[in-house]
């Protein structure tokens, strides 16, 4: 039975000898000093020092999904070198500064030690390795072209993940425009604000509406401002916790964002990006049609597009083409349904959607590069309007002393 690395492992550094006398280092995931000791004899390395790894400025453990395009990439370049797949493992674990990848990649290694194939040992970790994954690790194991396989696995990860930092990238300035521009515009109407009120008590004249309406809102905010943060605070908390727990309010999320303007229509792109990509690879691969559609369906990324290529698998087992099963769904541009029918007739439906995958990946760059280009005065105007507007209140009954004066 193949031993396995518990949670609580850590990470030692190790030097000593081998069998020849020759100095050698590495990293090994250990429970103590004793077990990394014992485990170097059985490998005939006498240890010299054994250094527990010190966690007090490590980084984050936390394995993302770009960790795992680069374990894909590392792999991948390590096997086509001829190096032997278990050595690898060693290399690119001792190489991650991630400790939770290096914990992983350990246990993958031991796993394959112990007489498991590689895909059964990324198959104990479905949290990091899905089905497309195993699916395609299994197809490369079995045609004894797992380097091959494994650098088709590194460039999908890596132009997936491309895409979802793109848009991601996208969505933070503005974000954080408008997390500054609430910060402020509070700091203004709890803090300054009153100072103005002050003085204005004294001037004994009617302030003008718009001075009155921001002082209003800040008095508003100094004494029911904390109970408006707790039903917003209790909302979004409420909302989270449903999204991961309801499937039909994920559908409703997700087919309300695809009808959203401009954002709308870069997510559809992202989704038939994907959907391109993954089928190519699966395709290329040679994974069966129906069997590679399954693992299609989880990485299109969007709830509406997962059921309808899950409609496309069930009518694609039952004998029909896809040309005509990617139709039915409405939900795939007249192009890319005539180039997936291009590829079909032809025999070449991993390379048509290699195409349609590249394009609308270079569709959504361009998108995203328009819309920070729009978001960014949009945003700032917003910012300005809101500051502004505030200061502006605040001396307008200055200037109409002024005018009086």
């Amino acid at each position: 039975m193949a031993q396995t690395i518990a949670v609580n492992d850590a990470a030692f550094d190790w030097e000593g000898t081998d069998s020849t006398g020759k100095k050698i280092k590495g990293k090994t995931m250990a429970g103590s000093e004793a077990a990394v000791r014992a485990e170097l004899r059985r490998r005939g390395i006498v240890a010299k020092r054994v250094r527990k790894q010190s966690t007090l400025f490590s980084k984050s453990s936390k394995i993302t999904p770009g960790d795992i395009a680069i374990f894909s990439r590392q792999l991948a370049t390590m096997l086509k070198a001829g190096i032997p797949l278990v050595q690898a493992f060693d290399i690119v674990g001792a190489g991650h500064d991630n400790p939770g990848v290096q914990k992983l990649v350990m246990a993958i290694k031991t796993d394959v030690e112990g007489g498991t194939n590689f895909a059964e040992a990324l198959a104990r970790h479905p949290l990091y390795f899905d089905d497309l994954f195993v699916n395609l690790v299994q197809a490369g194991e079995q045609a004894g072209a797992l380097e091959t396989l494994l650098d088709k696995i590194a460039t999908y990860k890596e132009k997936t993940e491309a895409i979802k930092k793109k848009i991601k990238k996208a969505m933070t300035y503005p974000m954080a425009v408008l997390a500054v521009a609430f910060v402020v515009t509070n700091i203004l109407l709890i803090f300054v604000i009153p100072e103005f009120e002050a003085l204005f008590a004294g001037f004994g004249a009617d302030l003008p509406s718009f001075t009155r309406m921001v002082i209003d809102l800040s008095d508003f905010v100094r004494t029911d401002g904390w109970l408006v943060a707790v039903v917003i605070g209790g909302s979004i908390a409420g909302y989270l916790y449903t999204h991961k727990r309801s499937k039909k309010l994920r559908e409703m999320q997700d087919r309300a964002i695809l009808k959203l303007p401009i954002i709308g229509p870069i997510i559809e792109k992202s989704c038939i990006a994907r959907f391109a990509r993954t089928l190519s690879t699966m395709f290329a691969a040679g994974v069966p049609l129906v069997e590679g559609l399954g693992s299609v369906a989880g990485a299109c990324g969007n709830i509406v597009y997962e059921i309808g290529v899950n409609e496309i698998k069930e009518e694609v087992a039952t004998g029909a083409r896809l040309q005509q099963c990617m139709e039915n769904t409405g939900l795939f541009p007249n192009m890319v349904i005539q180039m997936i029918a291009v590829g079909e007739e032809s025999g070449s439906l991993d390379e048509m959607s290699a195409k349609v995958a590249d394009f609308y990946e270079e569709d959504v760059d361009n998108a995203v590069d328009g819309l920070s280009s729009l978001l960014e005065p949009l945003i700032m105007s917003i910012l300005g309007v809101l500051v502004g507007g505030l200061v502006v209140a605040m001396y307008l009954p200055i200037f109409k002393m002024g005018a009086v004066v």
